[in-house]
């Protein structure tokens, strides 16, 4: 995720924020390749979204993947959990068909047999760099055993950078004391133990390469131009997310974050500045199994 607070990271607004973006981030390839390996499974097709939020997966994947198809969206929010049945309800899969559709509150601990039951792929966005690795080596286990494939989007990689009109990035000193500072906190225990944050794709790869998977995985890096005004909302919470995260790792430095935040704010404002933040889609399968064309 890419904002400080947990209760920001997982609110309506944030997802309704970071929708659009996330949704012309994603690799399209990887999609293609988690529809090929389910076209190769006997139908319906189940998939459960673990840590689905809003539903913002389903909505993204359902067109794009063939059916009849199962989901199972698990949060720990019902009150997401709620909107995304709302909006999930009028969905269709790539013939046309209507979802079979049921969601489940409850933790993404432990990962048992009711979490990953009747599952053919399991999807993911935006969860992996907020869980511990004892966690994601505990559902690669669980999904090596199963035979079941993996979608995981949207997990940042620990880059994040302004970007000029040219779309260069644009960098001093501040900004990296900032980073490291944000990088840092995103590392903290979630509630979970401690969590991936930006090493996450690269643990998530090579656990499941371990586990006997074939993976293929895509950098998705958020892009918001100068001067985009459809993306300053985003844009500043970003920024303000980074900035209130540093605050936390170094609370003696108000007065210096301070600064730095209303300064990047301000070219942010003034249409100089854009911003990129980057992440990384994954795609793996059983190598036993018939793999994607």
């Amino acid at each position: 995720m890419t904002a400080s607070h947990d209760h920001d990271v997982f609110s309506a607004e944030w997802l309704s924020l970071r929708e659009g973006l996330d949704a012309r981030s994603r690799s399209h390839r990887l999609t293609g390749l988690a529809a090929d390996w389910l076209s190769e499974r006997d139908a319906p097709h189940g998939i459960v979204d673990l840590g689905s939020g809003s539903g913002s997966n389903l909505r993204f994947l359902s067109a794009r993947l063939p059916g009849p198809q199962r989901w199972r969206l698990v949060d720990h929010d019902a009150e997401l959990l709620a909107h995304a049945r709302r909006r999930g309800a009028p969905l269709r899969d790539g013939a046309g068909r209507a979802l079979g559709l049921e969601t489940a509150c409850r933790s993404l601990f432990p990962v048992d047999r009711e979490l990953l039951a009747d599952v053919d792929l399991v999807v993911a966005s935006a969860l992996f760099d907020l869980m511990p690795r004892s966690w994601v080596a505990s559902l690669v286990g669980a999904c090596a055993s199963r035979g079941q494939a993996l979608l995981l989007t949207l997990s940042v990689d620990g880059d994040c950078a302004f970007l000029d009109r040219r779309g260069e990035r644009v960098e001093d000193g501040e900004d990296i004391a900032v980073r490291t500072l944000f990088q840092a906190h995103q590392l903290r225990d979630k509630g979970l133990g401690p969590a991936l944050g930006g090493e996450a794709p690269a643990v998530l790869a090579s656990l499941l390469t371990t586990a006997g998977f074939r993976v293929e995985s895509a950098a998705t890096p958020w892009h918001l131009a100068p001067g985009d005004t459809s993306q300053c909302s985003l844009a500043e919470a970003l920024i303000t997310g980074w900035h209130d995260a540093a605050l936390e790792e170094a609370p003696t430095q108000a007065t210096r974050l301070g600064d730095w935040r209303d300064r990047r704010l301000g070219g942010l404002h003034a249409g100089e500045l854009g911003v990129t933040v980057g992440h990384r889609d994954l795609f793996a399968w059983p190598a036993s199994s018939a793999g994607p064309a």
